[in-house]
């Protein structure tokens, strides 16, 4: 038995495993990671927030960040300054549309996999043809 990505038991002896990003003109532009740190900023308010909510250091969050929004055509995320009101850090719209693309390119490149490993069971399932003699 193997495990998928979500810890559950099958009974596939292999399956097929991927990743998926989007290249950007500096290296990764969105990722999983990426994406789920926008998601966190959305539910924060704030990068730190975010990045505290993932164990990860506030600097390399604002890394990612600044990343996306030079490669991108359109800044995903808005910072506001502290202050009186205090700071914090928004998704803009086009913030908002990356994240929807990226699930949908995501959900279907899962699907893409999962009929991968349909097909290579059956592969791996089929007997070897016999071979004539002299073959």
């Amino acid at each position: 038995m193997s495990k998928t990505g979500s810890g559950k038991e099958t009974n596939d002896p292999v399956r097929t495993r991927g990743r998926i990003w989007i290249q950007g003109s500096q290296g990764t532009y969105l990722g999983y990671g990426r994406v789920v740190l926008l998601e966190r900023i959305r539910e924060h308010g704030s990068i730190s927030g975010a990045a505290r909510s993932m164990n990860m250091s506030y600097r390399h969050a604002w890394k990612l960040v600044d990343s996306m929004n030079r490669q991108g055509s359109q800044p995903v995320v808005e910072s506001r300054a502290g202050g009186r009101g205090g700071g914090g850090a928004v998704l803009t719209e086009a913030g908002e549309r990356s994240v929807r693309a990226f699930w949908r390119l995501y959900d279907r490149f899962k699907a893409f996999l999962e009929e991968q490993d349909l097909e290579l069971a059956r592969e791996l399932a089929a007997p070897e043809p016999e071979q004539g003699e002299g073959g």
